[in-house]
């Protein structure tokens, strides 16, 4: 049985659990980041350096350094963050590592292969865009739309979610992102905070294009719940797959996972099946919550159904 090649789309701790899962089935890895924080460390270092927002892509390379002690602790390090009263406070290892080598006008992947080298990481991390990206979004409430610029304004807004838009508009993608697609046995995206770090990855026009090509099963992996990510919060599984479909009606996914929690009310259950099933998908509803963090996924169940999958339909 060969290990398949996966690509896995997302940002932040979402995207962390899904590699985190993943690289116990596979060493062909190949994370793609979305690259429009603007909040903590990464803001302050897109304020002071054109560079793309190294957070995201430094906990990528995090949850793939090799499982030894070189890499374990490695990972530490990148992870690590000082607390002081100066200009350092909350500036993550990682982060200043990152805009170093793209400040001395390295080319962002090869920065980013160098560390990841350094890290000895299982698979390889690479950004969804060519350039730093803006995220904008509009949301109605009380009968108002309002637009709200930057990843961190997007993620606390209040209002229903009603678009979203990259600045700048149309996007180029990276090369080595599209051929990875295009070369994938599995694609993956989510979970995640939905508006600002999944969403994202449709709005880039040749990613797009390559993820519809693709002969990859695709495998769209839920939220826990409605409040999983505030800048969605009250929203359902299936305005979750609507606000896919609306940015990308010819993407299909081969299976939908959720989460047993969402599914409680059978009736839910029963239309989230039927809206997974007319797409040509199938939904796969199992317990993958870490009992001891509400709101976060259990990476060692993930793994397990990674591992159901692989055994049921993709490999061999």
């Amino acid at each position: 049985m060969s290990s398949p090649r996966v690509v896995a789309l997302g940002g932040g701790h979402g995207l962390f659990a899904t590699l985190t899962s993943l690289r116990s089935l596979t060493s062909q890895i190949t994370a793609i980041v979305t690259v429009a924080d603007n909040g903590g460390s990464s803001g302050r270092l897109r304020e002071e350096f054109p560079i793309f927002p190294p957070g995201d892509l430094r906990m990528a390379l995090a949850a793939l350094c090799s499982d030894d002690e070189w890499g374990r602790s490695w990972a530490e390090i990148m992870q690590y963050r000082f607390t002081s009263d100066g200009e350092l406070n909350g500036h993550a290892v990682g982060n200043l590592l990152l805009a170093a080598l793209w400040d001395r006008d390295e080319d962002p992947v090869e920065g980013l292969d160098r560390v990841g080298a350094l890290l000895k990481v299982v698979g390889r991390v690479l950004p969804m865009a060519s350039q730093p990206l803006d995220i904008q979004a509009t949301f109605v409430e009380q009968g108002e739309k309002r637009t709200v610029r930057g990843q961190k304004e997007v993620a606390t807004a209040l209002g229903r979610f009603d678009s979203l838009q990259l600045i700048p508009d149309n996007p180029e993608a990276r090369p080595e992102a599209l051929a990875a697609i295009l070369e994938a046995d599995w694609i993956t995206m989510g979970p995640g905070s939905w508006i600002s770090s999944v969403l994202p990855h449709l709005l880039v026009p040749e990613q797009l294009a390559s993820l519809i090509k693709s002969p990859a099963k695709k495998i769209l992996l839920l939220n826990l719940d409605d409040s999983e990510s505030g800048e969605f919060s009250g929203r359902s599984a299936l305005d979750h797959i609507a606000a896919i479909q609306k940015l990308a009606p010819q993407l299909s996914f081969d299976f939908v996972v959720a989460d047993s929690s969402i599914v409680l009310d059978p009736q839910a259950g029963q239309l989230l099946r039927d809206k997974v099933s007319t797409q040509g998908g199938e939904l796969i509803v199992q317990d993958l919550r870490l009992e001891s963090s509400g709101n976060h996924h259990d990476t060692k169940k993930l793994a397990s159904l990674f591992a159901h999958i692989a055994e049921k339909t993709l490999i061999g």
